[in-house]
């Protein structure tokens, strides 16, 4: 264990978050996702997981994108409708952190997929919520 990182964030976890360079993105999939099928990089697990529990440990330790959107979330397919409980959930986790986070971009399904594809990793979670994957676009680390 290390002092002042959440615990939910796994060695390997941690180990990738630090590897990834600004413009770099993670997607924290639900439990439907087709991560191992999709992401070409690496895919952790995280089975029993809730993505707002993961937030709430990557968020402290991740600068999030202030040049491109930092958040990307899949868009509901035509003739379905977003849980807006689920983005909620996922705001209030991030915001607790980082306070001025923009909402997320909504994109296609398949544009969300080629994304997935290009990510540096995917957290495969938990999450049963429907349209529940996020991706993460990292930033550059202010100096102090």
């Amino acid at each position: 264990m290390l002092k002042g990182i959440n615990p939910i964030v796994s060695p390997e976890l941690l180990k990738l978050l630090a590897e990834m360079g600004h413009g770099d993105e993670i997607v924290l999939a639900d439990a439907h996702f087709p991560g191992h099928t999709i992401c070409q990089n690496t895919v952790l697990r995280g089975d029993g997981l809730q993505i707002p529990d993961l937030l709430k440990g990557i968020i402290p330790l991740f600068e999030l994108d202030s040049y491109a959107d930092p958040l990307i979330m899949m868009a509901a397919v035509t003739g379905d409708e977003l849980d807006p409980q689920v983005e909620a959930d996922y705001m209030a986790a991030i915001h607790r952190f980082a306070p001025d986070a923009p909402r997320p971009l909504r994109i296609d399904r398949f544009a969300f997929y080629d994304r997935a594809e290009k990510a540096y990793a995917c957290v495969m979670t938990g999450t049963t919520a429907k349209y529940g994957n996020i991706i993460l676009k990292k930033g550059v680390t202010p100096c102090e």
